[in-house]
Order: structure tokens, then sequence, then C-alpha cells
């Protein structure tokens, strides 16, 4: 089992502030509960997830009733900092699964699949990819960032499962990524212009990618493919907003 940690600090200042009056993004409501409920419903039932962490502002996650009753921490002046106190807070150097909290689709069964593909090999941090024709199956409207790699299309997910040890050395590259998560050319600049020059002539591969972060950070990087659509699935237009409104409105 691990312990997992939702992010919810996000502040509801861009396009979705349109549509909702909620502060912060984990609080737009979804058929009378906050975004983040979902998530941490999903994880409270998991029988892979030990301990729930939900950081973010703490008043206003106070006044909602969540379930599992997850322990609540503040979250700090970006993603990063949020995280690195996070893993502070849980006090031990396992394995901790790290979750944003504008996924609420995400499933028990995308959970498990990918908590047990991590199982399979040794590594420092893993991320998972969903190729572009699962998500277009599932989501026929949906419009993600997608990467074209030799491997074929993919889109990121919106977990990871980390080794607290390797956050703080590896948290200003880190932040780097989050800020650039939606730019493929920038993300190549992170790690070198040859990859800049093979990703525009469709070479670039996942091993590449992989290799590099090692020499970059010292740390070992496991990338997970995902059966499962909505781990990649976040919400952060209106139409994403309006989608998941309707999907959940269905079950």
């Amino acid at each position: 089992m691990v312990d997992a940690i939702v992010l919810a600090g996000g502040e509801n200042n861009k396009a979705l502030r349109q549509v909702s009056a909620a502060t912060y993004e984990a609080l737009i409501e979804i058929e009378g509960k906050p975004m983040v409920w979902y998530v941490v419903n999903t994880l409270a039932a998991s029988p892979l997830v030990n301990r729930v962490f939900v950081a973010g502002p703490l008043a206003e996650l106070a006044g909602c009733v969540l379930p599992g009753e997850p322990v609540l921490l503040p979250s700090g002046k970006s993603m990063m900092d949020t995280v690195v106190a996070g893993m502070r807070a849980l006090g031990h150097q396992n394995k901790v699964l790290v979750v944003t909290a504008d996924i609420p689709l995400i499933s028990g069964e995308a959970l498990t699949d990918f908590l047990r593909q991590c199982a399979g090999s040794e590594a420092d941090v893993y991320y998972p990819i969903v190729s572009q024709d699962i998500v277009r199956r599932r989501f026929t409207t949906v419009k993600r960032t997608y990467v074209r790699l030799k491997e074929g299309i993919f889109t990121g997910g919106n977990v990871f499962l980390v080794k607290p040890a390797i956050v703080e050395s590896c948290r200003d590259f880190a932040a780097q990524v989050v800020a650039q998560r939606k730019k493929p050319l920038n993300l190549c600049r992170l790690l070198g212009w040859s990859f800049i020059v093979k990703f525009l002539l469709g070479r670039l591969s996942l091993a590449d990618i992989t290799g590099r972060l090692s020499e970059l950070l010292g740390i070992t990087g496991q990338v997970v493919a995902s059966s499962y659509a909505e781990i990649g699935m976040d919400v952060d237009k209106l139409s994403d907003l309006e989608m998941v409104r309707n999907e959940i409105a269905r079950l």
C-alpha cells in the first residue's frame, strides 16, 4: 500500500473562473460536490492506498465533507513547494502517490493498473502516459496536449509515484517541467538542443527522455503506458468541465 497526496492548491484564476466563483479549482462544484471530492473518493476506496493527504486551502477544505476523512495540509506557494511539504508531513521514505485534484474521472481501475505496473520495476519516479488513440476513443471531443514520439503520440497523466528522497534535489527542474507542461517544444529545450532536433524529426524516444533525466538529475524514471484515458483527463478548460459534468451526471 502507498500513501497519497492530493494537490488541491491551484487557484481558480483562469478560464474556469468564467463559470465558477470558487476561489480554488479543486472546489469547483460538479453535481453538488467539489471536484476534489471525486479524486479523494477514488483514493479512499482503493485497496492499494493507505493514508490520503489533501494539500490546499485549509479553511475551505475544512468546510468540505471528504470521503475517508483525509489529513489536510496547507499548500505551498507553488506546486513543488506543496509536494516537498507534503513529503515531509508523511514522515517516511516509502514511495508516495501524488495526484492532482483536477482529474475527477479517475477510476479505481485506472489507479490499480498504474500502481501494479509500477510494482513490476524499480525506479525513483513513475509517470503514466496515454496514447492519443485511447484518449480519443474514450473522450471523442476532448482536446489534449500531445507529444509525438518514436513510439507513438501520447499525452501525460496527472499522477506520479515517487520516492520522497529525490524530491528536494529535483525540485527546481520539476518546477520548470510543470511550468512548461503544455508546451512540448519547451520541454525538449530543458533536455538540450539535440532533443529539440530529435523531437522535430519525430525520432525522440521514451528511452531518450528517461536516459537524459537520469543524466541530469541522477535519478531513474519509469514511463508507464496506461490504457485508461481518465488518468490524463485534467479539467483546465471550459469544454473539459462541461464534458466531465456530463460524464458524472450520467453515473
